[in-house]
């Protein structure tokens, strides 16, 4: 009886929540600026267009990003477009051994003229944050990021100080360096949303990159604002979600979790995320309802880097995104009308 009145009041606020759903005149309006914002990104990184809109959709969905990936193929540069195309204040942080936590958060200095102590903010009261080459600082330097990207805010002397709005972290690393660098823990790289690779371009696009004008990033105006941004992830907190689909994302987590190479399986919060994140990606393609394609397409973004993989998988040279592709076949697709 217990899980029939569990299932019962879970029916009832789904039900209740859809009765809130946002209208097709404010998904329209959404998906315009959706596009515009990724169009306008796009005319500085150019052939990466899904990584664009994953990057955009992280952020409506209130997460953060981790770019794994070599140099020189704009990680940073697509950092800085996004901030510049929302209009928004842009940090760089850039992680050494020898960078300390206060560094990060801020700190307390004393004023001899009015005799009290002054905080002086650090980078991460910014909107957008770029942690460049995260793997290089200290776990101590690591670990001052935790309660700004989880709580939203920053604690310094015993004082909380509250982040800006949007605020978002992207963070950087280079995957084949290991000399001087410093493995993120488990619990660091769970608050990470979603993990990207932007890859190399083709040729066509390399050539367009050659040639581009060497000042674009300069001269890139923005196309929204923090108010809209704030507008857009309250329109993906509208959009529907059946109860089927909650069952399907709950599935596929309890799959990673029972896997024999798996060692270690996503936590809810990756679940949370998996649901944001569809949420954000159904008001990219219009729409004011979840689809299982939706989850399908984006759980290897939100679940791959949350496992540890078994040693027998890793002798066996199984990857994280082959698993997660066995397990998706292995689970029923539920049927779900529009």
């Amino acid at each position: 009886m217990k899980t029939n009145s569990a299932q019962l009041n879970t029916n009832e606020a789904v039900q209740e929540e859809s009765e809130i759903r946002i209208n097709d005149t404010e998904v329209e309006k959404a998906c315009e600026l959706l596009y515009r914002i990724v169009d306008n990104i796009e005319t500085v990184i150019i052939g990466k267009r899904s990584v664009v809109e994953l990057v955009v959709l992280a952020l409506i969905s209130g997460g953060h990003v981790l770019i794994e990936d070599v140099p020189g193929v704009g990680k940073t540069s697509l950092v800085s477009a996004l901030a510049k195309s929302i209009s928004c204040d842009f940090k760089r942080i850039q992680f050494t051994p020898d960078i300390m936590p206060s560094d990060v958060t801020g700190f307390s200095i004393y004023n001899q003229k009015t005799g009290e102590f002054e905080f002086r903010p650090g980078a991460i009261m910014s909107n957008i944050v770029l942690a460049d080459e995260i793997n290089r600082a200290s776990a101590k330097t690591q670990s001052s990021l935790l309660e700004a990207m989880e709580e939203q805010q920053v604690t310094v002397d015993s004082h909380t100080y509250i982040l800006k709005q949007p605020f978002m972290v992207l963070a950087t690393q280079n995957p084949l360096e290991s000399f001087g660098t410093y493995p993120l823990p488990e619990a660091q790289i769970d608050r990470f949303l979603i993990k990207v690779s932007i890859g190399y371009p083709s040729s066509d696009d390399e050539m367009k990159v050659i040639a581009m004008e060497r000042n674009i990033k300069e001269y890139l105006q923005p196309t929204a604002t923090g108010e809209d941004v704030l507008f857009l992830k309250k329109a993906a907190e509208r959009v529907y979600v059946s109860p089927m689909i909650v069952k399907y994302i709950i599935d596929i987590i309890t799959a990673t979790r029972n896997n024999p190479d798996i060692l270690l399986g996503s936590s809810p919060r990756g679940g949370i995320a998996l649901y944001r994140l569809c949420c954000a990606y159904a008001l990219y393609k219009g729409r004011n309802y979840v689809i299982p394609d939706d989850v399908k397409y984006l759980v290897p973004y939100t679940l791959c880097h949350r496992l540890i993989l078994s040693h027998e998988a890793k002798t066996n040279k199984k990857t994280a995104e082959q698993i997660i592709a066995s397990i998706l076949d292995s689970i029923l697709v539920p049927m779900v009308r529009e």
